[in-house]
């Protein structure tokens, strides 16, 4: 009997292996339709108290469907295009990063006996041969061009316009006939909606802080360098390592010598304040998840279809503890 049971449970833990192993592999490989699909439902989520507000003064779901779309669209358009510059900048000056840290490399050798050789080799493999002419005469491409010359762009964008505007224009009837789960969908909405917009505000303070700190600094594109913060903000752990890499870059192209450390540092200061202090004041309960499950979700997500995935990595996390968990009758207050 009790070999029966183990040979039970040991069936169902590999079926369920399996499973996850096939739905990994599955949601790896429709990464080009599933990807925007997913983020286009993450944004209508988000803006569905906007279709509330409008449905409620007697707008058409259809006039509130294309004026949702073309807000969302042109908001992250204009995203695209209001970094790009500093994206395009960066890029342009990596011939000069190679040759400082070349010059970095060159003093160590210089300084440590016996490294002359390990030295070479290593600014051979940095900066390349005979590569710095090649490298200031040529154009690198600019990340418009990147998401224009990616295959498959147009039909992932026709698939995140298509799903926002459909599931904006049928979402209460896509709910209605959820039949018992209705109210366990909205209320996951809702929680998602609210905790983005919470974040949403200290994310733009954030923003906001570190384009005046940079511009006393001294830092070029200062309030560049704000709406980045504000947007990787958005993905926790990842977001802010990312920017405080590129700031160490900047500072070193900008300021140079032990100056370069203060822009990252500085965002370190501001983000840890964020992170320790106004987040929790603002967001309060509304993010109720293991800070390890949040990123390993996140780490996931960003294997699993790239930097969209660890977008949406935490707001489906959020989404879906809303909707498995069964709420007490005051499980809303708060949310």
């Amino acid at each position: 009997m009790l070999a029966s049971l183990l040979s039970t449970k040991s069936i169902r833990v590999m079926l369920l292996i399996l499973t996850l192993l096939a739905s990994c592999t599955a949601l790896y490989f429709a990464k080009p339709f599933l990807a925007p699909a997913v983020f286009a439902l993450v944004i209508g989520v988000v803006v569905s108290p906007l279709a509330d507000l409008f449905n409620r003064y007697g707008v058409p779901r259809v006039l509130v469907a294309l004026a949702l779309l073309a807000f969302a669209t042109l908001l992250l358009t204009a995203l695209l295009f209001s970094i790009d510059p500093l994206i395009s900048t960066l890029t342009n000056q990596l011939p000069r990063l190679k040759l400082e840290i070349r010059g970095w490399i060159t003093g160590i050798a210089d300084t440590l006996r016996g490294l002359e050789d390990i030295g070479e080799e290593i600014e051979q493999t940095v900066s390349g041969e005979n590569s710095d002419d090649d490298s200031n005469s040529a154009k690198l491409p600019t990340m418009m061009d990147a998401l224009w010359i990616a295959p498959n762009f147009g039909g992932q964008v026709l698939i995140f316009v298509g799903t926002l505007f459909l599931f904006v224009l049928t979402r209460n009837d896509l709910y209605a006939s959820a039949d018992r789960q209705c109210e366990r969908l909205f209320r996951a909405e809702r929680a998602v909606a609210r905790y983005f917009a919470a974040v949403t505000i200290v994310n733009i303070g954030l923003g906001v802080a570190t384009a005046a700190a940079l511009a006393v600094i001294g830092l070029s594109n200062a309030w560049l360098w704000g709406l980045v913060a504000a947007l990787l903000n958005f993905i926790p752990y990842l977001g802010p390592l990312i920017v405080i890499f590129g700031l160490a870059i900047a500072g070193l192209m900008q300021l140079g010598g032990a100056a370069a450390i203060v822009p990252p540092l500085t965002f370190l200061a501001l983000n840890v304040t964020e992170g320790q202090f106004v987040t929790p004041l603002f967001v309060g309960r509304q993010l109720q998840l293991n800070p390890l499950v949040v990123f390993l979700a996140i780490i996931f997500g960003l294997w699993l279809w790239g930097p969209i995935g660890a977008i949406v990595a935490l707001p489906v996390l959020l989404w879906c503890s809303k909707m498995l968990v069964v709420p007490s009758n005051n499980a809303d207050k708060g949310v």
